[in-house]
């Protein structure tokens, strides 16, 4: 397997367990977990790819730049959280 493959399933891993414990954090209907996941997926690739722009290496792992993939999903995550409520 490749570094990039490697990378590419231990991202998405990482980003569904962020999604998933957002969810059980702050709770709600059945139905918006697969907004939270989505959400959690694109927030960590556009974390990745503007911490690699960037030129962050802070927690990298490999080609994988973690730490800006996590605050990206993060803040995709509360801002989901966000139109959620809005809509509501």
């Amino acid at each position: 397997m490749t570094t990039i493959a490697a990378a590419l399933i231990l991202g998405f891993l990482v980003a569904t367990f962020y999604g998933a414990a957002f969810h059980l954090m702050v709770g709600g209907r059945i139905t918006v977990i697969p907004v939270y996941l989505g959400a959690a997926w694109i927030g960590f690739l556009l974390g990745h790819f503007f911490g690699d722009l960037l030129g962050i290496n802070w927690l990298r792992l490999g080609v994988l730049q973690l730490f800006t993939a996590s605050v990206g999903s993060w803040l995709l995550l509360l801002f989901s959280r966000w139109l959620i409520q809005v809509e509501a």
